[in-house]
Parts: structure tokens; C-alpha cells; sequence
């Protein structure tokens, strides 16, 4: 007997647990995608503390949320949990350290994906893609518009992570 027969493999769905989290995406492969945390890791904190600077982490597109919060992580000068980029980093959900902030794009699969995935709020959220020197891109999930606002603002914060 063949052993492939003795065992049935599911395909991945979108708010399936796995790696410390639920699946927010999964691309054409089925086989890589966007981990959500389970919860949220603030109901309302700022973006960064630090207003006219642009920090250069203004890509919007999926897959670039790491490379944002990367950006604004080493030119906050802190290390800390009192923004947005860093209280994502520093999340540890599953064990895993590997957490980002989704790009605005990232952001949007999560607001799609809102009901599968679970846990949100009918409020903003924060994303890593940077608009200028004193404004972040938010998306509101209650109706899904995407805006930028100034980033002294205190908003929520989903860390996300690949698979």
C-alpha cells in the first residue's frame, strides 16, 4: 500500500491557525503567505514619537511590511515598545520573533480577511508604510478606507509575519 493513501493533506485556508497566528493570505503557490497575530498588540499607540522626519519606509506593497518596520525600527533611535514598529517587532506570538507591521497593502488583506482571521475592531490600525515626514497610512475596519494621518496619532497595531 502506498503510503501517500494512508494520509490526506488539507490545503491551507485563510484563518486557519498556524505558526503562532492565523492565516491572513496565501499566495498563488498556496504554499507562502501572511500570518496574523491572534490579538492585537495595542488598542492605541503612535506610529513613532518622532514627527518631520521621513524615515525612508514608505513602500506600500505586500511583502514590503518587513522591510518598512526594519527601517523605522533602526532610525527610531529606541528600541522600545512606544510605537507602532516597535511594539510589533517585539511581539513573541507562538514563540516566533520574526513579527512586523504589514505595509498598507499587508494591511488591506487583513481588513479583507478581517471576519476568518478574527480579533479586530471596528477602528484604525496602523500600517509601516510611511506617507512624508509626519504622516503614516491607516485603514479603518469598519468600512475599509485606507487614509493617511499624522503619526503622533494613537492607533491599533496587528503584527503580521510569513510563512
Amino acid at each position: 500500500m502506498n503510503i501517500l493513501n494512508l494520509f490526506k493533506f488539507r490545503k491551507l485556508a485563510i484563518g486557519d491557525k498556524c505558526k503562532g497566528g492565523r492565516i491572513a493570505f496565501i499566495d498563488q503557490t498556496g504554499l507562502h503567505g501572511l500570518i496574523a497575530a491572534k490579538a492585537d498588540q495595542s488598542a492605541g499607540i503612535v506610529w513613532i514619537k518622532y514627527v518631520n522626519q521621513f524615515l525612508g519606509a514608505s513602500n506600500e506593497a505586500i511583502g514590503a511590511g518587513h522591510t518598512n518596520t526594519n527601517k523605522v525600527y533602526n532610525s527610531s533611535g529606541s528600541r522600545s515598545v512606544t510605537y507602532a514598529a516597535g511594539i510589533a517587532r517585539s511581539y513573541r506570538g507562538g514563540g516566533y520573533s520574526d513579527w512586523y507591521l504589514p505595509s498598507k497593502d499587508e494591511l488591506n488583506l487583513l481588513y479583507l480577511n478581517r471576519t476568518l482571521i478574527g480579533g479586530f475592531q471596528s477602528s484604525f490600525y496602523w500600517s509601516s508604510s510611511e506617507c512624508d515626514e509626519n504622516s503614516a497610512w491607516l485603514q479603518f475596519f469598519s468600512n475599509g478606507v485606507q487614509f493617511k494621518y499624522e503619526k503622533n496619532g494613537t492607533y491599533h497595531v496587528r503584527a503580521v509575519r510569513v510563512f
